[in-house]
């Protein structure tokens, strides 16, 4: 009898919710640089949002310059729609920061990023971001919410599971299999950004 009882505490007990972490190494050219880490929290009975954090470290030298990114996004989604998106940003140019949040029928976006300043309104609820590209691909999606800088990367499907996120001049390649992102390129002028899931 003990045996049942226990059975069905276990049955009737609430499911932790599991955070899903997504680890992968940027490199410059074949040179590891720093490390990017995606991670999801699902929401629960107590805090109704599911969370997502995108970790960015980077520290590269160019010819005679020096580079370092630290970023954070922070997401919040309630019922499939982005509530408020969090982005802070420290680099060897100075200390940044974005912010997306809905407003009960608009969202408020203020990017303040290095030689990026946007102030927007968006009336359409956020669905789909820049982050959720970490945790699958994204089938049937013809945009992204780029939390970085308040504005929307158009999505382009090329060959069977790579596609193109562009805006405003910048472009990235998504190289997914089997559902999982295997390669992110970060295209810069000076040399690309490759981001690959750590082994």
């Amino acid at each position: 009898m003990k045996y049942l009882c226990f059975l069905l505490l276990l049955i009737a007990a609430p499911a932790r919710a599991q955070t899903a972490t997504r680890r992968y190494a940027i490199e410059v050219a074949g040179v590891r640089v720093g490390t990017m880490t995606a991670t999801r929290t699902p929401a629960t009975a107590a805090r109704p949002e599911t969370v997502s954090t995108l970790v960015s470290d980077v520290q590269v030298d160019f010819l005679f310059y020096h580079l370092r990114i630290y970023y954070k996004v922070t997401n919040y989604v309630r019922e499939g729609q982005l509530r408020l998106s969090t982005v802070e940003a420290h680099t060897n140019q100075g200390n940044f920061s974005s912010r997306t949040e809905w407003q009960g029928d608009h969202y408020a976006i203020v990017a303040d990023q290095y030689k990026h300043h946007y102030r927007a309104t968006e009336t359409q609820p956020i669905r789909y971001t820049v982050t959720d590209m970490f945790f699958g691909e994204p089938a049937g999606q013809n945009r992204a919410f780029a939390e970085y800088f308040g504005d929307f990367f158009g999505l382009s499907p090329g060959r069977a599971g790579t596609y193109r996120a562009g805006r405003a001049g910048r472009e990235d390649e998504y190289r997914y299999q089997n559902g999982r992102l295997q390669m992110l390129i970060k295209k810069n002028p000076l040399k690309n950004f490759i981001i690959r899931p750590e082994p």
